[in-house]
């Protein structure tokens, strides 16, 4: 039983002071004795053929050692690629190319040096020589019969081919009054987190030890890539994250680097330290999304809809990285949303393209469905003559059937739709702002609104904790979930606080050290807290039996009879009966007074494994649209999240806040482009545009509790803002520019791409 003095409270976080005054470190921050610093050549080409590389100009004084895929390759096995499908294409992928390159930025080669400095400017004496070679960037046209081949290997460029039926799609289609077809371009988008990825590593040869700091979001993950990698066992391999400033599903992977940089330091018996420039950020981490959606929707004419046909064609990139495959997979899963639509027919193509990779990007593929099925309503509402709001209530799955199960078998757990729906239209004054919107129109002005009803998936992953309370009285949390912003520290203890009737003050949470913690999923997918937390919650539930079975003793009660809070343990009707906290502890290691039949100390681990957790909400965009510049102005925000059951407001918000910026991000800025020639045009922050604080606009959140059914109740938040909100700001700007039969296929909204479209309907 928790006294909940904590859990529920907008506890300020524990961490934000080391963070904020600079005290953190962070990978680059890292500097061991004797420490060596590598530097990578990347191809400068799409795809071309290493004819040779000469390495003699670039051994310039303080260089150490320079490396090509001849030497290293042979020393390990390729990347693991843990999601492969039936039937799939999985290229090997070693750390350096040797004989190909297929995408600008691939490594082919890394100089090690005493300095960095040393390091990049060795880097530009070595010479390749590199024979061009046909490529392929549009992934439709890699479709094509006479497109180039990605890999020589294979027989096209389809890395991955899935069609299911559910339900009896072609009787829907029979059923229906009108068919509503949308193409839906969803870009690639780059995570861009603050930190640039890095890894370090020392080989200790006497103990066989190799140490790799990375960072990453999954260090145990890591350890056993690395492991499986360079042949090693995995319990002579210790993976620390340090500090890590973002990652945003790009730091899940293994890397080239991660098997490079290790395998280094190992041949030289030095430490060894990679840190990642913004420029290579932008061209070798794993990009994310690059969708491109075909839908057909079968409705009736009071606006239900009966069936969905959806082709999804997704941009691969060269290579699979970890669960490149997955991510459209989910799209497809997941495409029915809030909706009770149960015939659907899904084809699903993953295809190789001469570019970086893709693979998780905050939210992984749920925004991806959640943005096609959004869009889609917005289009069936529009053809029918039928508000946005009402369209998506005739449609919703109703309270009464939760939980419910999918075509696509996923079994919602818990939800209410309309109540999120109605709550965001009160708070949007959605009738003032269609009344408005009519008003500004016989002005000539352009308001929008734009609604998105959104559900996400939450916590694939089993999380460990271990928690030990020490015999001063302090409490150590030892968890397997690394989060890399989110704030658990602060929630993890508020947690841990309640439960054993403590100050957060008095407990301390480690992570990040594969060495000191068991094996976990690091953070992703909006699991930390529910998979992490009830992991912790269970350990500390164990640590509290047995204290108040010591406490039964000292106090001559029952241990059903005692509770703990503010810092004692005392008899429920009778309070004053009380030992302290500290007393309890001190008993537990003392061998002399402690009972025979206890174990000293107290120490637990818990290992948590979820069900799957289905947050929901609805976010309503209202912008102003000028046709003659094609400039959006994004007015407002509403944003009402069911996230469940709440430990912390103040990091719900936060998380909420920050996924809606990078919403705001796909919907009008940002986009990963590249040049005819197969460059990244892209490949700073002067030309891939994130939004800043100037671009924030006025947002409101507010929330709905809809309890999941685990211990904690909680569901998931941080990837709630970037599933539902981008499509809200898009069908906000279809529906400024309806008075001018604007369709929108593409995303970004730059002015330049409204402007065409306004004026094109206008000729």
């Amino acid at each position: 039983m928790m006294s909940e003095r904590f859990v529920g409270k907008p506890v300020r976080r524990k961490e934000d002071k080391r963070l904020i005054t600079g005290k953190s470190t962070y990978l680059d921050d890292l500097k061991l004795p004797g420490m060596l610093y590598a530097a990578i050549l990347r191809s400068p080409y799409a795809h071309a053929r290493i004819k040779s590389i000469d390495t003699s100009k670039a051994m310039i004084p303080g260089v150490v050692a320079i490396y090509t895929g001849k030497e290293l390759n042979r020393l390990c096995d390729p990347l693991v690629v843990e999601s492969q499908y039936k039937n799939s294409k999985v290229p090997d992928r070693y750390p350096l190319a040797e004989d190909e390159v297929n995408f600008v930025g691939e490594p082919v080669a890394i100089v090690v040096a005493e300095d960095r400095y040393i390091a990049r400017d060795a880097v530009e004496n070595i010479h390749v020589e590199y024979e061009p070679l046909p490529y392929v960037l549009d992934p439709e046209k890699a479709l094509e019969s006479d497109a180039p081949r990605v890999h020589e290997q294979f027989s096209d460029n389809v890395c991955l081919s899935w069609k299911k039926t559910y339900g009896d799609v072609e009787q829907a289609f029979r059923e229906a009054d009108e068919i509503v077809k949308v193409k839906l371009r969803i870009q690639r988008l780059a995570p861009a987190a603050m930190e640039p990825r890095g890894v370090a590593a020392s080989y200790d040869s006497g103990a066989k030890l190799l140490t790799v700091w990375s960072s990453t979001q999954f260090p145990h993950k890591l350890r056993t890539w690395i492991a499986t990698s360079l042949r090693m066992p995995e319990n002579r391999i210790r993976v620390i994250a340090p500090e890590v400033g973002g990652g945003f599903g790009s730091k899940l992977n293994q890397y080239p680097e991660e098997v490079a940089i290790p395998l280094i330091s190992m041949l030289l018996r030095r430490p060894v330290k990679w840190s990642e420039e913004r420029s290579e950020n932008l061209r070798a981490t794993t990009h994310g999304r690059g969708v491109i959606a075909y839908v057909e929707a079968a409705v009736k004419r009071d606006g239900k809809v009966l069936g969905l046909k959806a082709r999804l064609i997704a941009d691969f990139g060269a290579y699979n990285y970890v669960y490149t495959q997955d991510n459209v997979m989910l799209s497809a899963r997941m495409l029915p949303g809030c909706y009770a639509i149960r015939n659907l027919e899904l084809d699903v193509v993953g295809v190789f393209t001469n570019k970086m990779a893709t693979d998780a990007y905050r939210g992984a593929g749920r925004p991806e469905a959640s943005y096609i099925i959004e869009r889609v309503m917005d289009r069936v509402a529009r053809r029918l003559g039928i508000d946005p709001a009402e369209i998506r209530r005739r449609n919703f799955i109703r309270v009464e059937e939760f939980p419910y199960t999918t075509a696509t078998q996923f079994t919602y757990d818990t939800g209410n739709y309309e109540a999120a729906l109605n709550k965001a239209l009160e708070i949007a004054e959605y009738h003032k702002l269609r009344e408005e919107q009519e008003r500004l129109r016989r002005e000539g002005r352009y308001l929008g609104i734009g609604i998105s009803s959104y559900i996400e998936v939450c916590n694939f992953a089993y999380q460990s904790a271990q928690v030990r309370i020490e015999p001063t009285g302090k409490v150590l949390i030892f968890t397997s979930t690394s989060p890399h912003g989110q704030g658990e520290e602060t929630s993890f203890a508020q947690l841990a606080a309640d439960v054993l009737g403590i100050s957060i003050d008095d407990v301390e949470v480690i992570h990040g050290d594969t060495m000191a913690i068991p094996y976990g999923w690091g953070t992703a997918g909006s699991w930390t807290l529910t998979s992490g937390g009830n992991a912790i919650v269970s350990a500390c539930k164990k640590i509290r039996e047995k204290m108040l079975k010591i406490a039964a003793r000292m106090l001559e009660a029952r241990a059903e009879d005692l509770e703990m809070a503010d810092g004692k343990i005392f008899v429920k009707d009778s309070p004053d009966k009380s030992v302290s906290f500290s007393e309890v502890v001190s008993m537990a290691y003392d061998p002399d007074n402690l009972p025979p039949e206890m174990e000293l100390g107290l120490a637990e681990t818990s290992f948590y494994r979820p069900d799957l957790t289905f947050p929901f909400g609805t976010h309503v965009a209202v912008v102003e649209v000028n046709p003659d510049t094609g400039v959006v102005e994004v007015k407002k925000l509403v944003m009402v999240d069911d996230c469940g059951r709440v430990v912390n407001p103040l990091l719900v918000e936060g998380q909420i806040h920050g996924g809606a910026i990078q919403a705001l991000g796909q919907a009008l800025y940002e986009e990963v482009v590249y040049s005819e020639d197969g460059a990244l045009i892209t490949a700073t922050f002067s030309d891939y545009l994130i939004p800043s604080a100037m671009e924030a606009p006025r947002m409101i959140t507010d929330r709905t509790e809809t309890p999941a059914p685990n211990p904690l109740g909680t569901k998931g938040v941080g990837e709630a803002a970037t599933v539902g909100l981008t499509q809200a700001i898009v069908n906000a700007v279809e529906d400024a520019l309806a008075p001018f039969g604007v369709e929108i296929e593409d995303t970004p909204l730059k002015p330049s791409y409204i402007w065409e479209l306004v004026h094109r309907r206008k000729q």
